[in-house]
């Protein structure tokens, strides 16, 4: 019987404009430019800086970047701007232990409801919606592949 695949301990840290390349780098991994919803590096630049923003990148244990996400505070809410995996460790638990992290920092308060919005049709709806997060709204073409075609986002909530 073959042995099953050893699943890397991730370490999670606090992020900033030194670790932008590494973000790309996963950005790139995971988002297909069909669908316009990857960030730009000077996207994520300019917002690093802002008030209530902060930037977690996940390492495996060579430290090379494994995931990130980036959110946003802003009084009794938190919004999860961006969540990405490298294809190379999708599978593995990275994404739930991104959102784990996300909502435990939030837990003590002030924040009382999480945000987030994804693609519509994004097999990450399903991880969203395990996690407790259910739809609310919906943006009609929201997002802009590379070739042109719009695609709605879908507006999530749970609230802690």
């Amino acid at each position: 019987m073959a042995a099953a695949p050893q699943i890397p301990t991730f370490q999670l840290a606090a992020g900033g404009a030194g670790d932008l390349a590494d973000v790309m780098r996963v950005m790139n991994s995971a988002f297909s430019p069909s669908f316009g919803e990857g960030w730009s590096q000077s996207q994520c630049a300019g917002i690093l800086p802002l008030a209530g923003v902060r930037l977690i990148v996940a390492r495996d244990p060579d430290g090379e970047p494994a995931g990130f996400y980036l959110e946003r505070r802003v009084a009794d809410e938190a919004e999860l701007l961006l969540l990405a995996v490298d294809q190379r460790f999708q599978g593995m638990g990275l994404g739930t232990m991104l959102l784990n992290e996300f909502a435990d920092q939030h837990r003590e308060g002030p924040v009382t409801q999480l945000h987030l919005e994804v693609r519509d049709g994004n097999p990450a709806v399903a991880m969203y919606e395990r996690f407790g997060f259910r739809a609310v709204g919906r943006r009609k073409d929201y997002y802009r592949g590379h070739d042109g075609i719009r695609h709605d986002a879908v507006t999530m909530i749970r609230d802690l």
